[in-house]
């Protein structure tokens, strides 16, 4: 097999993706409907090449800008905490990267380059607002009166009209309000520290303070008179931040939340509205997780409900919420099934609820899968029940408002957002991505007897019973991350540029993955990598006797972050399966992931050190017999390069033989061009030699 260079069938996807960062520009997102469903908001790049992202309208059947960042100043650098919000949610755009509206969607607000910016919706140019610093995640109160924000770790509320206050500081050099500590952003969900009541005369405040935390140092090798970075990582078996709640009002006062912290130390979630104030706390072996009625006046809480299970208790997004009348919508879950209970009625068995979207009157809108390789938009009214709003194959999400709805859905086709009022479609938002090179061709299959979702990609040109192909498994295959779905994402384009290079390249979703109910999803604890790779070797083998034409003495597998230990795993403990791996943003050491992730899988270490030894790479470097790449950002603060060099030196140590590529000031995401489009030809070209010689 030749290399990319001189393979006749290689239109230049790598570099496609790098310069459309994985086809998100252009792409219509972060929806927002205003309570009358007149107008939508969202942001969106001017298109595929356009890294800046602007905030637009969608009002009476046409879109206009409302701030457009090429013609707004820079300002200065963002601060540091905002370089932290947007790696924790994978942003690779810049410009506009969010947004908040006050109840009507009236008046939006935005940091950019660290400055405070509002604009009225109803028109008018964006104007900037006064601060007493560089700016992070500005939120208005629901009246448009008022904009706290965070600035040096102090919140802050200024008047539009010019008067600034701050409602908390910080008590030490580490110590911030109204921001998310690194687990509940990272790992929970929670990406905000501050909540404004429903009134606008006060603000629930989150305090973190994290120096009870083990410091580490994240240094740039590739420079060597750059100071290290310092910063503080929660190490499964270690202490956690120390977060408290406090009601913050805005003429003055304070009033400390009291629960239980020492039992429950992790804050889940917050909403409050016209019924009041309700928190989700969650117990540190997340085997309990409770919902709390806060009193603003007194801080006392009341426990309202309660979920336990034996493995952990799953967070679903966008709960707890409330509907207009006051009833509850909570989950609920058993086995096979995991639901949602609104007031007293639940959802239907074997309906597999992933997440709440919102509620709009006694309207609740909520994201199902009936089949796992699908996620659809599902709708309940007391008098209509449960309906299935979005129809077609896909991945499809949504906002609501005063009776309007907007799909946004990634369908076969790629990404679509569609206006939807009284059941009928009113207007499509305009998409301006540009049109992967490479047409993705997946064969979904139901593999083996557990009918793993998989999906196979062959050469376009490749007739079947030409010859043998070799093949090369494309995984995730963890928890909290599917890839075999029926919609155009930027890793079916990815798979198919693969299987355009002479592969049959397949992907499975084994155990632990999303959409197949809460069993399937807890079959890991206690092993993260025993039963996901056994599914992908029962993929591969039900494959092969479907289709002769997959050469099972020439196996690669690839994969990055949990895809990335999967792939070293494999070559390791299989290598009479497996016969050369790549393996990018590897966890290799399960002691040096955080807490709240890892100990949800596998215990506390010192309980279940046992579990923590089968699931890691260290320690089994001596059984490597087969080629070995590892890849590794050196700027990754999520999952540290200690992970790739602790291990290299092991292999090195017993003497095996393998790769390394560190890539200097890169994160978990790559996301310089040039090195994103040669990271792929470099795997490439690792793959072609490693199997075919």
């Amino acid at each position: 097999m030749d290399t990319l260079a001189s393979a006749p069938h290689a239109p230049d996807l790598p570099r496609q993706l790098a310069r459309t960062r994985r086809f998100t520009l252009g792409v219509p997102r972060h929806f927002t409907v205003s309570r009358d469903g007149a107008r939508v908001l969202f942001l969106r790049t001017g298109g595929g090449g356009d890294p800046l992202s602007a905030l637009w309208v969608h009002e009476d059947g046409a879109e206009r800008i409302l701030a457009d960042p090429h013609r707004l100043p820079g300002g200065g650098a963002a601060p540091q905490a905002e370089l932290d919000r947007r790696e924790r949610a994978r942003e690779v755009s810049e410009g506009v990267l969010a947004y908040a509206t006050d109840r009507d969607a009236r008046l939006a607000v935005f940091a950019l380059g660290g400055a405070l910016w509002a604009v009225r919706t109803d028109g008018g140019e964006p104007f900037p607002v006064p601060t007493a610093g560089p700016v992070t995640d500005p939120r208005p109160s629901p009246d448009g009166r008022r904009i706290a924000y965070v600035t040096g770790g102090a919140l802050h509320v200024t008047e539009l009209g010019g008067t600034d206050r701050r409602l908390a500081s910080p008590e030490g050099p580490e110590v911030t309000y109204g921001l998310a500590e690194f687990v509940a952003a990272e790992e929970i969900g929670r990406s905000r520290g501050y909540w404004w009541a429903p009134d606008g005369g006060a603000l629930l405040v989150a305090r973190v303070d994290p120096t009870p935390i083990r410091l580490w140092y994240l240094s740039d090798p590739a420079d060597p008179a750059k100071p290290p970075r310092r910063l503080r990582y929660p190490v499964a078996g270690t202490a956690n931040a120390e977060v408290s709640l406090s009601v913050v009002a805005v003429d003055g006062g304070r009033t400390e939340v009291r629960w239980d912290r020492a039992a429950f130390e992790y804050l889940v979630a917050a909403v409050w509205d016209a019924h009041g104030l309700l928190i989700d706390v969650q117990s540190r072996d997340q085997r309990t997780l409770r919902t709390l009625a806060v009193d603003p006046a007194t801080g006392e809480t009341t426990p309202v409900a309660e979920r336990t299970d034996p493995a952990w208790v799953a967070i679903v997004p966008g709960t707890p919420a409330r509907t207009a009348s006051g009833a509850l919508v909570r989950p609920w879950e058993d086995g096979g099934t995991r639901g949602l209970r609104i007031g007293e009625v639940r959802t239907p068995a074997g309906l597999q609820v992933r997440e709440v979207l919102g509620v709009d009157g006694e309207r609740v809108l909520f994201l199902a899968s009936e089949e796992p390789t699908e996620a659809h938009v599902w709708c309940h009214e007391p008098e209509r029940g449960f309906v299935r709003l979005s129809d077609g194959p896909g991945v499809h999400r949504s906002a609501a408002g005063g009776g309007t709805v907007v799909l946004d859905s990634l369908t076969p086709d790629g990404p679509e957002a569609t206006v939807v009022r009284a059941g009928a479609e009113t207007a499509r938002i305009a998409c301006r991505a540009e049109r992967p090179l490479v047409t993705p061709r997946p064969r979904h299959l139901r593999l083996g007897a557990r009918e793993l979702r998989s999906a196979l990609y062959l050469p376009s040109w490749y007739e079947q019973g030409a010859g043998p192909l070799p093949v090369l498994l494309d995984p995730y295959g963890g928890a909290g991350t599917q890839l075999v779905l029926r919609a155009r994402g930027w890793t079916t384009c990815l798979s198919q540029w693969f299987a355009e290079q002479g592969y049959a390249v397949l992907v499975t979703d084994g155990r632990g993955t999303p959409g197949r109910g809460p069993a399937w999803e807890k079959e890991i604890r206690g092993d993260r990598l025993g039963p996901p790779l056994e599914d992908q070797i029962d993929a591969l083998h039900a494959a092969a006797e479907q289709w002769p034409d997959l050469d099972l003495t020439r196996v690669g597998i690839r994969g990055w972050s949990f895809g990335g230990a999967l792939a070293a795993a494999a070559v390791l403990h299989h290598p009479e399966v497996f016969h050369a791996a790549v393996a990018g943003a590897a966890p290799t050491d399960r002691t040096l992931y955080d807490t709240h992730w890892e100990e949800r899988f596998l215990g506390h270490p010192d309980e279940e050190p046992e579990n923590y030894a089968r699931s890691s790479l260290l320690g089994h470097a001596h059984k490597l017999r087969r080629p070995l790449l590892l890849i590794h950002g050196l700027a990754d603060d999520n999952v540290a390069p200690a992970h790739m060099l602790r291990f290299s030196a092991e292999l090195l140590a017993a003497g095996r033989p393998h790769t390394v590529l560190p890539l200097p000031g890169t994160t978990h995401l790559p996301s310089d061009e040039t090195v994103a489009e040669n990271l792929l030809l470099f795997q490439l070209d690792f793959l072609n030699r490693s199997l075919t010689g």
